[in-house]
């Protein structure tokens, strides 16, 4: 776990230049912004020094908070010379509902998923392991942001984000674009056995999205038998760990709900191997910042 790093003076912190992810070619667009943040930057000293913590935790104090946002913001263009945009976040509780943004005036929204075509206004998705998915759509000028953990994307927000753009703005699949930000990826996410029968249950690809891996353990290759145990047969080896692609599970319902295949890209690195780079709540034991998704429209 990161150490808090103190201020050797009692002047204040100064704002580092934050590091915001994005898709090159997104950037071409001339009427979107949009970027993915990492935990590098900003003016947070609990998770580390000078981390771009975006999230009100509970180690964090507000004005930090503030001012790595609003600096984000600017990073990415969702501000003008004046100030920020108005930034729309939600109270999230990892389900599939999703919001239509038709004002700037901020509300007290719950949810995981936003839709718009309004202008001048962000769209924000907290993340420390899930994963953000932003969409957009050229022809009609409207982007979406989902916040799509195992809950999240067993309930198919992504695939139920599309279908509300589409019936909401009357977007084509064909014509949207999808990126997957930074989230834990498969080689750190071992789930529960019971799992397998959950997705089972609802995705006729599930045996694509789970990955067996054995531990390395020297003692039980050595003395197998001090590991015999009194489960029923086909309960599962204790040896060996399951592991979800949540990734693959979001790409499958992009797909499912009949985007192109050449139109979704996704960050394949991952926040628990990387904390250097990104919050993990896994691999930092609940003790961490949040990472935000924005994405936006300029105003005319």
């Amino acid at each position: 776990m990161p150490t808090v790093a103190k201020p050797r003076s009692k002047r204040p912190l100064q704002q580092v230049k934050p590091t915001a992810l994005t898709v090159p070619s997104w950037r071409e667009i001339p009427w979107l912004v949009h970027g993915f943040s990492t935990r590098l930057g900003g003016v947070s000293t609990t998770y580390g020094r000078r981390t771009l913590n975006l999230g009100f935790t509970k180690d964090d104090s507000r004005a930090n908070v503030e001012s790595n946002r609003q600096v984000f913001q600017r990073a990415i263009g969702a501000s003008t010379k004046a100030a920020a945009w108005p930034l729309m976040a939600l109270r999230q509780v990892h389900s599939d509902v999703i919001h239509v943004i038709d004002s700037a005036e901020p509300a007290a929204l719950t949810g995981d998923g936003m839709i718009t075509r309004l202008p001048g206004v962000a769209l924000g998705i907290l993340t420390a392991d899930c994963f953000p998915v932003l969409l957009v759509d050229k022809k009609t000028h409207a982007v979406g942001a989902f916040h799509a953990g195992w809950r999240g994307t067993f309930q198919r927000i992504v695939e139920k984000g599309v279908g509300a753009m589409r019936r909401e703005f009357g977007s084509r699949p064909r014509d949207i674009l999808a990126a997957i930000g930074p989230g834990i990826q498969k080689c750190c996410y071992e789930v529960a056995d019971d799992f397998r029968e959950k997705f089972a249950a609802q995705f006729d690809y599930f045996a694509d999205l789970f990955h067996e891996e054995r531990n390395s353990d020297p003692v039980r290759e050595k003395y197998p038998m001090l590991f015999l145990n009194q489960q029923a047969p086909g309960h599962g080896d204790p040896g060996i760990k399951l592991h979800l692609d949540l990734r693959q599970a979001n790409i499958r319902q992009l797909l499912d709900a009949g985007v192109p295949k050449k139109q979704i890209v996704a960050v394949t690195d991952c926040t628990s191997c990387h904390t250097d780079r990104f919050f993990s709540h896994r691999a930092e034991k609940g003790r961490t910042g949040r990472m935000m998704a924005v994405i936006g429209i300029k105003p005319l």
